[in-house]
């Protein structure tokens, strides 16, 4: 059993291609991650370093990539689905490697990975699950009734200003970097065609995105609407928009993440007619654990 690591993006996708395109669903993170290093590399302010680490996993030599993660600093790895061994040789395999503070996945890769981390569980209270989330894949979409007043436009270079702060915004609420400037990632999601305005009065009130299109998936993130704004079914409207926009542009799956801890965005994504995959973990390490 052997985990094979690279710096290098196009030779983690090249060798791991089948295991992805196998399970979009399951590896949405892993490919929609990649595809944007691909694309735009790194960093925000492009001077990428070599701290970005891909890797995929075969239970003998030769045979098929069964597990595959990738950790771009200072996020956490990624896990894609996994056998519990494959996680737990992984955390092993990391263990020397600094900048690694916790780690994202399915529930029951990320819990084999973290009790490998803290020694199986010597080390009590050695980590924690910071934030639960449901993988949910949408079904027949059922847009919502009565419709919300407004609608639903595809957002423009003018948009970029206001878009970039509600994502700052929406980052801050799901405990992400809200220090960050969002000014990058909103404009290159404007330059691909998938972010989306919900306006009413002729004023912006909701905003959603997809991501491009890869191995026939693409994830709706984020769904963001200013508090002022909630409770007037925007988040809805403007979530149905985006859905079809991500089938119009060929999505065979589309996918979205929902916080746990929120039940009215879970119900809301259920009554549009998303359907639950998978449980996701964020852990995070402490310090007596390194």
């Amino acid at each position: 059993m052997t985990w094979h690591l690279t710096p290098h993006v196009d030779e983690f996708r090249r060798a791991a291609a089948a295991y992805l395109e196998a399970d979009p669903a399951g590896c949405t993170t892993l490919l929609t991650v990649t595809e944007t290093v691909r694309r735009h590399g790194l960093r925000p302010d492009g001077d990428d370093d070599d701290d970005a680490l891909f890797g995929w996993w075969r239970r003998s030599p030769g045979g098929p990539v069964e597990a595959a993660f990738l950790h771009t600093p200072p996020a956490y790895p990624m896990l894609g689905p996994m056998p519990e061994e494959a996680a737990h040789e992984l955390a092993r395999t990391l263990r020397r490697r600094p900048r690694v503070h916790g780690v994202r996945g399915g529930d029951g890769a990320a819990r084999a990975f973290a009790d490998a981390w803290t020694a199986a569980g010597e080390a009590p209270g050695a980590w924690t699950v910071a934030r639960r989330t449901r993988l949910f894949r949408l079904g027949t979409l059922t847009p919502p009734h009565p419709a919300a007043p407004g609608r639903a436009r595809r957002a423009t270079p003018d948009d970029v200003p206001f878009a970039a702060a509600w994502m700052q915004r929406f980052a801050a609420d799901i405990g992400e970097d809200a220090a960050a400037d969002y000014t990058r990632n909103v404009t290159r999601r404007v330059a691909h065609g998938g972010l989306y305005v919900w306006e009413s009065g002729d004023r912006p009130v909701s905003m959603a995105a997809h991501s491009p299109l890869v191995a026939g998936q693409s994830r709706v993130s984020p769904v963001y609407t200013p508090p002022e704004q909630r409770g007037r079914g925007y988040a809805g409207a403007v979530t149905t928009a985006v859905a079809r926009a991500a089938q119009a542009a060929g999505a065979r799956h589309v996918l979205l993440f929902a916080d746990l801890a929120n039940p009215t965005s879970n119900a809301l994504y259920q009554r549009l007619g998303f359907r639950p995959l998978a449980d996701h973990l964020d852990i995070t390490f402490n310090q007596l654990s390194r």
